[in-house]
């Protein structure tokens, strides 16, 4: 298959917020061109697209993974879906078996200090039950692949030790393990450090969000008052401070395409053609990547924004991000950052292009909000609606899979 990428490019203004903190508490920074700029880790907008397809019913659940250290206990609970005979115990035993069997390691957590509930003997059920064994680091697995390894373990249940010792069929959970991906396993990939067998190289790469300006951070200085005070106690029940800032955004990502369909390969579903499900995650992710957002203190902050401009390139040459444009921080003169910062990409965009690009392959979309970003209308072909941008670059991937290569 040719080699051809998804480049998606958003301009987001965000109010005072926290979206993503660092080990003090403060908004994450950075310095881009000597100054200080907000920045929004890539892992944390990861995880935000990943809830959102969730949330918002952007893709089956049959098309999502799980990310947890508690594998047995979700195979277990599987394990006793198909088979409602096997006991809690008996499924917990199979399921780390069959785990095992796929090279992943597990281990039994260290039991917690003794509490007073344990010492009185006022703990309950739940509290008073062995640790059932983990893997030794977060696994991302499909729901299909939970699945399969739950139907192997019972088919092996009579005796699950012997069953695994037959190189056929610990061949087998090896092979469960690691084929029919889900969407965001082929996405955001898998890495399992003691086992490069088991690596998914992912298909799309997330930069860091940084603003497009200079910015300080700020501190919120809250009280709250208790309820119950009475006149004669004045004062508050509890002060405290919260840093935060606000700032325009530049947002990038780039998705492989001929990653993701290698990832995927013949597809979730065996009634549909192999370019069926790269279109669905290929609209997924561009429609989870521009309307998510990280929720870092929203409840204080409410910081619910939408990217004020979006740009999406299919091309056939390299990923190419357009964070350059904002190497001088845009300056705000005029009041605000968006208007200066869309004249900015519409500049720069045909520049690199001219240089860099290959015209005559690369398609370009572009979404955008308000007169501030009217100069960016220019850039290629207007959507009206995330709707239209979404549907118009699945139909573009489709038809370019479908070409031979």
């Amino acid at each position: 298959m040719n080699r051809f990428y998804l480049d998606v490019h958003a301009l987001q203004t965000v109010p005072p917020s926290n979206l993503n903190r660092d080990d003090t508490g403060s908004p994450k920074s950075s310095v881009y061109g000597g100054v200080p700029r907000a920045r929004v880790s890539s892992q944390s907008w990861k995880k935000a697209t990943r809830d959102y397809f969730r949330t918002e019913n952007l893709l089956d659940p049959s098309e999502l993974g799980v990310r947890t250290k508690k594998v047995v206990e979700v195979v277990a609970e599987r394990i006793r879906t198909y088979d409602s005979s096997v006991t809690e115990a008996d499924a917990l035993d199979l399921a780390a078996e069959v785990i095992v069997a796929t090279g992943l390691k597990i281990e039994v957590p260290k039991p917690k200090k003794a509490t007073k509930a344990a010492a009185d003997g006022s703990a309950s059920e739940e509290e008073k039950k062995e640790p059932v064994a983990q893997a030794k680091y977060l696994v991302f697995l499909s729901t299909r692949q939970l699945d399969g390894l739950a139907r192997l373990a019972v088919a092996g249940a009579p005796d699950i030790k012997a069953f695994l010792k037959d190189k056929d069929n610990k061949s087998k959970a090896k092979q469960i393990a690691d084929t029919r991906h889900s969407v965001d396993i082929a996405l955001f990939g898998r890495m399992v450090a003691d086992d490069a067998d088991f690596n998914v190289d992912a298909a799309v790469q997330v930069a860091h969000a940084i603003s497009v300006h200079r910015v300080d951070i700020e501190s919120d200085y809250f009280t709250a008052v208790d309820d119950h005070n009475k006149d004669s106690e004045p004062g508050a029940g509890m002060i405290g401070t919260v840093d935060f800032n606000s700032a325009t955004l530049y947002r990038y990502a780039a998705l492989g395409v001929h990653q993701l369909a290698a990832n995927l390969g013949e597809g979730l579903r065996e009634d549909e053609s192999s370019t069926t499900p790269v279109r669905r995650a290929v609209e997924a992710f561009v429609q989870g990547f521009v309307e998510s957002l990280p929720t870092g203190k929203i409840n204080t902050f409410g910081h619910h924004t939408l990217p004020d401009a979006v740009v999406v390139k299919l091309r056939t040459t390299r990923p190419i991000s357009f964070v350059a444009a904002f190497e001088e921080p845009v300056r705000g003169n005029l009041g605000g950052h968006v208007s200066e910062a869309s004249a900015r990409l519409a500049e720069y965009i045909p520049d690199i292009e001219r240089a860099y690009g290959d015209e005559g392959s690369t398609l370009t979309w572009v979404l955008r909000v308000g007169p501030n970003t009217q100069k960016l209308a220019g850039i290629g072909t207007e959507s009206v609606s995330i709707t239209e941008l979404v549907t118009s670059v699945g139909q573009a991937v489709a038809e370019r899979l479908e070409k031979p290569a």
